[in-house]
């Protein structure tokens, strides 16, 4: 399909090659040569769940009809008041998982108070929407902390005892030694993308935060790894867990993987703008390694005329969340990005995942692609590996 538009065509951290480690080769997967796995066949219908009327309503005017792996074994589990670490690839619907439960916890009793962690302010901002959909009419009040936005709105919320608190472990830390959050106060306690925070360098704090809980409490812990590092704060955070995996393959089988393979930057850039005029480019999302590349690759698409916008680190929280709505109601073709936007969101009807610079690492290219061929649509994701001046190809086998 995009081999006739690149036939004619046959920044780095300091310090650190491009993807160390990540053969070209691991980018190539042709999605129509994996087998497709057998449907999973759930054990429960969400009207099964021992939950709230109200929240079972909720659920269904969400859309949602039948569970996923996650939230089919997840979900009794929380309600039966059992620690959890849930293991699942990114998609599957685990945000819903353990609120779905926990919401129902704070229905049974009001004086619950539930502590949300996540790595990145976006993925924040998404878990208190959702919570906000399903907790409709139920007169139940949360407070999001992250950074990048107004501390003094922030505290008015916490003011308001709210029974959720969502925060990113940056500003909680700094809440947490201003006196303005007690964490023994928080009788359930969930870790979401925890090997994200791992990876953003955020285990010292993720540490700290843990020895100041209540011993006495309910653990969530969800990842879509388990590294080495991350095995200690399981022993940590949990009491006698139960672990669910429900993890598969490291990559959507419906997405389409490929390399382009270009002599330098310049030919890079033009290749670049020919796939993005493609009619089928409807919405494209392009990972850039460094704020500074993203801010540069951003500037250039839109002198060239494309409708583009960018988020990474150096932009407010409101500068970040406006573009990433314009994205989502496809007010934007283009979104250049950081790994920011990697983890968790969930932006419907991504056509392309284009890596225009490489991932450091392969976890990172899983999770960067994860982002297109989602609720089971068929996605693209291509890569650009800098070949020098020796001979080009398109494609890695073309």
């Amino acid at each position: 399909m995009y081999r006739s538009a690149f036939r004619r065509n046959t920044h780095s951290r300091p310090h650190r090659a491009p993807s160390a480690g990540v053969s070209a080769t691991r980018y190539v997967n042709k999605s129509k040569d994996v087998e497709m796995a057998a449907p999973y066949i759930p054990t429960h219908q969400f009207v099964d769940f021992a939950i709230s009327n109200q929240l079972k309503a909720n659920i269904v005017s969400r859309g949602y009809t039948v569970p996923t792996p996650i939230q089919d074994q997840v979900i009794p589990l929380i309600l039966n008041g059992r620690d959890v670490v849930g293991i699942a690839n990114t998609g599957t619907g685990k945000t819903a998982a353990f609120l779905i439960p926990l919401i129902d916890k704070v229905i049974c009793d009001g004086r619950q108070k539930i502590l949300i962690i996540a790595p990145t302010r976006e993925l924040a901002v998404q878990i208190d929407d959702e919570l906000r959909f399903f907790s409709s009419g139920l007169h139940i009040q949360s407070a999001l902390i992250i950074g990048g936005a107004s501390m003094g709105n922030q505290i008015w919320k916490l003011r308001q005892n709210p029974n959720f608190l969502i925060s990113t472990p940056g500003r909680l830390k700094d809440f947490v030694k201003q006196r303005l959050i007690n964490l023994m106060d928080y009788q359930t306690i969930v870790l979401d993308e925890v090997d994200r925070m791992v990876d953003i360098g955020f285990i010292a704090d993720i540490r700290r935060i843990i020895s100041l809980l209540p011993q006495v409490r309910q653990s969530l812990f969800f990842s879509a790894t388990v590294p080495q590092n991350v095995t200690g704060i399981i022993q940590s955070f949990t009491k006698d867990p139960i672990t669910v995996s429900v993890k598969v393959k490291e990559t959507a089988q419906h997405i389409n993987q490929d390399v382009i393979r270009v002599r330098n930057k310049e030919e890079k850039l033009q290749v670049l703008c020919r796939l993005l005029k493609n009619e089928e480019s409807s919405k494209v999302l392009i990972f850039g390694r460094t704020k500074w590349n993203v801010e540069k690759l951003t500037r250039s698409l839109a002198s060239i005329g494309f409708s583009v916008g960018s988020i990474h680190g150096n932009k407010s929280q409101g500068q970040r969340m406006r573009v990433l709505a314009q994205f989502k109601e496809n007010k934007l073709q283009i979104l250049v990005a950081t790994n920011v936007a990697s983890r968790g969101l969930d932006i419907p009807d991504v056509s392309h995942v284009i890596n225009f610079d490489e991932p450091e690492s392969y976890d990172d290219y899983v999770h960067r692609i994860g982002r297109t061929g989602r609720a089971d649509k068929s996605g693209v994701a291509l890569t650009f590996v800098v070949t020098g001046d020796g001979p080009r190809a398109a494609y890695l086998n073309g």
